[in-house]
């Protein structure tokens, strides 16, 4: 079998600039050997067949000289693996991917190069920095603010006569230096710079100015590294086009308690708005005990059948394809969905949910329903640990009701210890459920709890949650005005932005 090796640009750090080809290659490599500039949220694509060895590089800290670099990649492809060198950016800008491509090939292994986008173009967009403009800039100039020992050298006086946007990367530890070589060989005090720290991440932060108060700027505000220095008119754009920093939660540390199959499309949301999501589900959903309650529904005939979640859409759906069936089973039945989310996750299997209660909450359907309940059956698919108020209610009115178990949810075991380290520094806390309150706020003693309060904004997807929040001692500062993700997620925003 031959291996083959992959240099692979993962990007600046946003996960949703990796390219398609990257994200393929991630998801189908052997071994990867990854880079320090890659961000977590990229590594945590990697799946967990894959051997992962760190060779990142930071100024004066090398895990593995390049030469060791060079022969790992070489042995592993050898070996028959399907060799993934993960690299920040572009593996051919400033990345050494073209040192490392002439040894894997002079040692006859295949080699394929996978650009990626450079933090040299997307940190400056992302800052509201065109590198080029045509009132501006109409030449682009990239330069490695350290330099080798064995490089040729920056021409500092060519690089002065330029009128067009100097890129500086890796450059910041030597802003002093490269402030004065520009200085001393002509360039005006007054050109205008700008240092953006972690680009196209949750944490960006951008400081401007001219080459006479950049360094006084930049030590006042303690940029962290990794960052970009950029040189050039276009600079003076960045109050006028930013819009990644302007974002309605832009620099909000934001915790979402849902489970991890159910978050996404929240994550999302908030992602889009600019927040910095911290995941730290609180449960988890698993297969129910045993499937002969759904399976006993799933074969039954009802005139009226129950869902009062996403997940209870998903697992009965899920259930009903591997007994053979589908959708046409519910043909000639009446349809609930309790709450939005749910009623879209039928929808967009066929299925128009008949009723939808305003309120996230199953005895919401019962006005909706006919006091005399004789003569009808109905089936409820929910949680095992869900209430029993509708189905104890429908019996009183006469009804025959049974229940269908699709799934059940489990507290996660994460470590207490990585939530108690989160507490100072988170801004909002997302609940989605009455369990996410209580194995959130479990495990903390009454005085974190308190902390939380006062430092985090509380966010309830609806009545059921907030009263699981009162039970701690204290109201939600927002509430979602219908129980949905997309609902949850505007209200995040909107006391967010006012406060």
């Amino acid at each position: 079998m031959t291996g083959r090796v992959f240099l692979v640009g993962a990007g600046p750090g946003d996960p949703r600039l990796l390219t398609v080809r990257a994200a393929e290659l991630i998801a189908s490599a052997d071994f990867i050997a990854i880079d320090a500039l890659v961000s977590k949220e990229i590594a945590a694509l990697i799946p967990n067949r894959a051997e992962i060895v760190y060779v990142g590089k930071r100024a004066g800290a090398h895990t593995l000289p390049q030469e060791k670099i060079n022969k790992l990649l070489i042995d592993q492809a050898r070996n028959g693996k399907r060799v993934v060198r993960l690299k920040g950016g572009d593996p051919f800008v400033f990345g050494r991917g073209g040192e490392e491509a002439e040894e894997i090939v002079a040692a006859g292994v295949l080699v394929e190069i996978v650009p990626g986008i450079s933090s040299a173009i997307a940190g400056p967009a992302y800052a509201g920095i065109p590198v080029t403009h045509r009132d501006y800039a109409t030449s682009l100039t990239l330069v490695t603010g350290h330099e080798s020992d064995d490089s040729a050298g920056i021409k500092w006086p060519a690089l002065a006569q330029l009128d067009g946007t100097i890129v500086f990367m890796m450059g910041f530890a030597n802003l002093p230096v490269i402030v004065q070589k520009l200085t001393e060989h002509g360039v005006s005090k007054d050109r205008a710079v700008a240092v953006i720290s972690n680009a196209t991440r949750p944490d960006q932060r951008t400081v401007s100015g001219t080459l006479a108060t950049i360094e006084a700027l930049v030590g006042k505000a303690k940029l962290a590294t990794p960052a970009i220095i950029v040189v050039g008119d276009v600079v003076r754009l960045h109050d006028v086009i930013n819009w990644f920093e302007t974002k309605p939660l832009f620099g909000k540390r934001v915790v979402v308690t849902r489970a991890r199959e159910q978050a996404s499309r929240l994550v999302e949301l908030l992602v889009d708005s600019g927040a910095n999501v911290l995941q730290f589900p609180t449960i988890e959903v698993t297969p129910p005990e045993s499937y002969d309650s759904l399976d006993r529904v799933i074969d039954g005939k009802y005139d009226l059948v129950v869902f009062t979640s996403t997940n209870g859409v998903k697992n009965y759906f899920l259930r009903l394809i591997e007994k053979g069936k589908d959708a046409r089973s519910l043909a000639g039945t009446q349809v609930a969905a309790v709450g939005e989310s749910t009623a879209a996750e039928l929808r967009a299997r066929g299925i128009a949910p008949d009723l939808v209660p305003e309120k996230f909450i199953s005895t919401a359907l019962l006005p909706l329903l006919s006091e005399n309940q004789r003569g009808l059956r109905t089936a409820v698919i929910r949680a095992a640990e869900g209430s029993d108020e509708l189905i104890a209610e429908l019996r009183r009115r006469g009804g025959e009701v049974d229940l269908g178990v699709a799934y059940k949810t489990r507290a996660v075991d994460e470590n207490v210890e990585e939530l108690r380290s989160m507490i100072d520094s988170i801004d909002v806390v997302t609940f989605t459920s009455g369990s996410t309150v209580d194995n959130f706020f479990g495990p903390l003693t009454p005085a974190e709890r308190k902390r939380v309060f006062d430092r985090a904004l509380i966010a309830s997807i609806g009545p059921v949650t907030t009263e699981a929040i009162h039970r701690y001692g204290r109201a939600p500062d927002v509430q979602a005005s219908t129980a949905s993700v997309d609902s949850l997620h505007d209200a995040v925003v909107r006391v967010s932005s006012r406060a």
